[in-house]
């Protein structure tokens, strides 16, 4: 029998996220003390995403960001909360190539990708079908293919904004495929609340997720002097621009329609047998 938390003890709740923009300004307010969390000792975590979906498969931390693609193998163990989703409306991760490349060209390319449990890893298999890949960390991609060592990449954070400066060129941005062939925004990024917390703290959890997106949209200035510290060169427009695009109103609540985007990535990732099949998705609002 699990025992009860003596009224005045905190509870230790580890909240996990990758060194990104985005990210950093959605949590700022949570991790960096400027909200009021009664009876909880949040600790801030830095991982890439790729540990952070492995660390998901293991549950390892009480509240982590995911990859919507870890969700497939992680949802036994957490919910998901309503807010704090990263979706791309009509853009999302970038395929760059060191010369010019069609989509039947990536078939016998060598292709980097961030991680394997990555949704831009998943996206690319629905678009290009089985191609050779190799995980490099997300911010050495692009100088892979600029190089020459792999012949094509996929770019996440903030390459999609400066691969163009690089020299490279674009084989197809995911995020304008996917909404083509589906007419939703492209889900690839959510929080998730570990299933063994108390109900009452999954909810607690997912309405401080809220406070700390509102906190940084009210704050902006300050919020976004925050996430440049994980911007890697952006200047502040740079970087004001690249949270615009995924720090938005689907991040404040994903809603029916980041809903049935997230079903549709996940039911035609099954279906082409790139994930095992999902249970119905659960939230936490």
């Amino acid at each position: 029998m699990r025992r009860a938390m003596p009224a005045s003890a905190e509870r230790v709740i580890r909240i996990g996220h990758s060194p990104d923009p985005d990210d950093a300004f959605m949590f700022y307010a949570l991790t960096q003390g400027k909200l009021a969390a009664p009876r909880m000792k949040i600790q801030h975590v830095l991982k890439d995403i790729e540990t952070l979906n492995q660390w998901a498969i293991q549950g390892e931390l009480e509240v982590t960001a995911f990859s919507l693609h870890a969700y497939a193998y992680c949802a036994p163990r957490y919910r998901i909360l309503a807010a704090g989703t990263s979706m791309g409306d009509g853009y999302g991760p970038i395929v760059v190539a060191k010369q010019a490349m069609t989509r039947k060209g990536l078939a016998s390319a060598t292709v980097a990708i961030p991680g394997k449990l990555t949704t831009a890893s998943l996206v690319l298999g629905l678009y290009a079908g089985p191609v050779k890949t190799v995980v490099l960390p997300f911010d050495r991609i692009l100088e892979a293919v600029r190089a020459g060592r792999v012949a094509a990449g996929v770019l996440i954070h903030e390459g999609q904004l400066t691969y163009a400066d690089c020299g490279v060129h674009k084989v197809v941005d995911l995020g304008w495929w996917w909404r083509r062939e589906t007419g939703l925004p492209l889900p690839l990024g959510v929080n998730g609340v570990r299933r063994d917390l108390p109900v009452v703290e999954q909810r607690r959890v997912a309405r401080l997720m809220r406070e700390s997106i509102a906190y940084a949209l009210r704050h902006r200035e300050e919020a976004i002097a925050y996430a440049r510290r994980y911007a890697r060169g952006l200047d502040r427009l740079r970087t004001d621009r690249f949270v615009r695009m995924y720090v938005n109103h689907w991040t404040e609540d994903c809603g029916k329609i980041g809903r049935a985007a997230m079903e549709a990535l996940l039911r035609r990732s099954a279906k082409a047998r790139w994930i095992p099949p999902v249970r119905a998705l659960e939230f936490v609002i």
